[in-house]
């Protein structure tokens, strides 16, 4: 800020030389203008807090009231502080994520975390390299670290993401510049690659594929158990068949918590597949991974990986975006991400100093994400939130119990981390299209309703409700 701001509004003008430039509508403002504008937002958002349990769920207005109540002409002169009484509108028209909201694999929005946003955005660190952000730099190498050390990977090293699908890109290029070098030349015609991961695997792992030039025709499905697990068996035999055709594996996807059932591959197999056949082993842990800090025998053999990508805005609850990479050889990240320019060069050789994120990143241009984890988890303590995990897998094992208990509904996968996927059967006199069109039915009228909200899932062609207990 400026010492002597002008005020809103008025003109100002700078010297040069015999020439007066004139600038008008400064958007400097003072900082006792900054501390009204804060206190009225936190006000806000400290009434959301306040009248959050009681919040029917979705907003009343439909797609196209919205629409005609934002959009408009960009706004040439501006309003001043009368445009906080919109902030409360966009409150009220945005979803509640109460304990009634089962919808997604997505946390709660840790309040102690949110409170510390405005301060980064005033911060505006761009945590690209020690030298630009040193204190970031280093409080995000903390964190990392502690994420590494609570799921059982002290050797691993990492950085924040946005999130699981930019965590996924960034492990598959690893894995393709390990073991199909492809930067300086590009994926070359005619090479026999593949990638592997059960049937169950997450969207955002066919995408990485094609925007990493591979094809998406050149992953391998493999079928996955009766608990939605990846089949070592299948696996072992898929990858022997393209052995015997010249085709390289470039790496195999194992899931820790399948986004449609929670289900967790057999890590340590899987490993050791991927490993006869030289083959990158990353995990998608992005749902499932931090579970570990409350039951980590579910989880054996993470530390086996070459990569894992996990999400603390999932189960620490953070408010979003706040994911990671973890990785084993940080010369393998160097490999992939490596390439700047000298208007970025690092003037230090030193350990600490000469740190630079972006050599093992995508992103240059990086927000202060570790800002907020490390604050949240320095006041709660890991201890707090690995009792608010346990409490998540035993809600989800008591709406089991509770859905076994009733003889018109159905679990349609067994209940391994906090997803719950179930229907509505009635006295099972219905056809399985019929069932389809009922669980449909329903689920929309629950979401309309706004007290409860469920998500959807297709599990061997049968549509079910779904729930998720991610709730601080």
């Amino acid at each position: 800020m400026h010492p002597n701001p002008t005020p809103k509004g008025a003109p100002f003008y700078i010297a040069s030389g015999d020439v007066e430039s004139r600038i008008v509508n400064s958007i400097e403002i003072s900082p006792e203008e900054f501390k009204r504008i804060s206190e009225r937002i936190l006000e806000i958002a400290t009434e959301y807090l306040q009248e959050l349990d009681g919040r029917a769920i979705p907003p009343t207005e439909r797609g196209t009231e919205l629409q005609s109540f934002y959009r408009s002409p960009p706004p040439e002169s501006g309003i001043g502080l009368e445009a906080i009484t919109s902030l409360s509108d966009v409150v009220r028209h945005s979803r509640a994520h109460n304990g009634r909201f089962f919808g997604y694999v997505l946390g709660s929005g840790e309040p102690v975390a949110a409170a510390t946003d405005a301060l980064c955005s005033v911060l505006n660190q761009n945590v690209t390299a020690w030298r630009s952000a040193p204190a970031a730099v280093t409080i995000e190498r903390t964190v990392v670290d502690w994420l590494a050390q609570v799921i059982g990977c002290q050797d691993f090293r990492g950085v924040l993401t946005g999130g699981g699908s930019s965590a996924n890109l960034m492990a598959l290029a690893m894995a393709r510049e390990a073991k199909a070098p492809a930067n300086e030349h590009g994926v070359r015609a005619g090479d026999g690659l593949a990638i592997y991961a059960s049937t169950e695997v997450h969207m955002s792992i066919p995408k990485a594929i094609a925007m990493l030039g591979l094809g998406r025709e050149n992953m391998r499905l493999i079928p996955v158990d009766e608990s939605f697990r990846m089949v070592p068996e299948q696996l072992e035999h898929r990858m022997r068949q393209d052995k015997e055709k010249g085709v390289t594996p470039v790496a195999v996807v194992a899931t820790a918590g399948t986004v449609n059932t929670g289900a967790i591959d057999p890590l340590p197999d899987v490993e050791a597949i991927a490993k006869q056949y030289g083959a990158w082993m990353h995990i998608d842990g992005a749902y499932g991974t931090l579970g570990a800090i409350a039951a980590p025998q579910k989880f054996e053999g993470l530390a086996l990986a070459d990569s894992i990508s996990l999400d603390p805005h999932k189960w620490l609850y953070q408010p979003i975006d706040c994911g990671c990479l973890l990785y084993r050889d940080v010369s393998a990240a160097q490999r992939a991400f490596a390439n700047s320019g000298e208007y970025v060069r690092v003037l230090s050789d030193e350990p600490i100093e000469g740190y630079a994120v972006f050599e093992e990143s995508i992103e240059l241009s990086r927000r202060f994400r570790a800002l907020k984890l490390w604050f949240s988890l320095r006041y709660h303590g890991f201890g707090s939130f690995r009792k608010s995990i346990e409490k998540d897998l035993l809600h989800a094992q008591r709406l089991g119990n509770a859905i076994d208990r009733e003889p018109e509904l159905d679990l349609l996968a067994p209940i391994e981390l906090s997803a719950v996927c179930f229907r509505y059967v009635g006295n099972r006199g219905m056809t399985e299209p019929e069932l389809n069109r009922v669980n449909f039915a329903i689920l929309r009228r629950v979401i309309e309703r706004g007290h409860v909200y469920l998500s959807n899932a297709t599990l061997r062609s049968r549509f079910c409700l779904r729930g998720y207990r991610r709730h601080r």
